[in-house]
Order: structure tokens, then sequence, then C-alpha cells
């Protein structure tokens, strides 16, 4: 195999699953995120109009998609939670700014995204062995 074959080989199975966890983040948000508010609408309740809550709420949707796709791939607790911290910190460490007034509601949902994707990127260079070889499925 030429280095330029197996250039394209382990940066291809790193690119797929970066997909992957776009999809399944977007499947979670979809599918979790139905789930709670139905299940609130048959208690009667409606969902809080917080920013907290939803950023909170989005990312644990999204990470909850991550993991069942991630396990489902045959990769480790280790790698799958780092993956889901990577929706959760961004959240987290944004909230004060919420707080404190320096950002709006608005603005942590759009920070919480633009922050996630690269720290998604940077989780996935830490394993790039996990991420880069050959399909687990």
């Amino acid at each position: 195999m030429t280095a330029r074959a197996a250039h394209t080989h382990g940066w291809w199975p790193f690119f797929r699953h970066y997909l992957e966890m776009l999809a399944a983040m977007v499947v979670g948000m979809a599918v979790f995120g139905a789930a709670v508010r139905a299940g609130l609408a048959l208690a009667g309740l409606e969902f809080p109009a917080r920013p907290e809550v939803a950023a909170l709420e989005m990312a644990v949707d999204m990470s909850a998609g991550m993991i069942i796709w991630m396990r489902y791939r045959g990769h480790g607790w280790a790698a799958t939670l780092e993956m889901a911290g990577s929706m959760i910190v961004p959240a987290l460490a944004l909230l004060p700014l919420l707080w404190t007034g320096v950002i709006s509601g608005d603005a942590l949902l759009l920070l919480e995204h633009v922050v996630m994707l690269p720290l998604m990127l940077l989780v996935m260079l830490r394993r790039r062995d996990e991420y880069g070889g050959p399909s687990r499925v």
C-alpha cells in the first residue's frame, strides 16, 4: 500500500466517525427532545422557558444519541463518555456567562453548538487510533 493510500484509509474512518457523531447528535435531539416534551405534555406540564434548561436538555439529548451509536459501533466506555462530555462541558462552562449577563439565552444555545463541534474533534484527535482504524461494524 502506498503512503497516500494508507493516509486516505486512515483519515476516512476518522472523518466518517465525525459525520456519524453529527448525525447521532441530530437524531438524539429530535428523538429524545420529542420524548421529553411528550412526557411533559402527558403530565400536563410545559417545558420550562429557561435557557439553562434548554441548553442542558439539548446537550443530554445529543449525548444520549452519541452514546447509543458509539456503543453500537463497538467503542469503549472511556471514548464514549469523553465524546458525551464534549456535549455537556460547553453547556456547563457557558452557564456562568449567562447568569452574569455577559451572554443572552440565544447566545448560550449558539455558542454551545459552536464550541462543542471543535471540542468533539479534539476529543477524537486525542484517541486518533480509536477513530482512524477500520470500521467496527
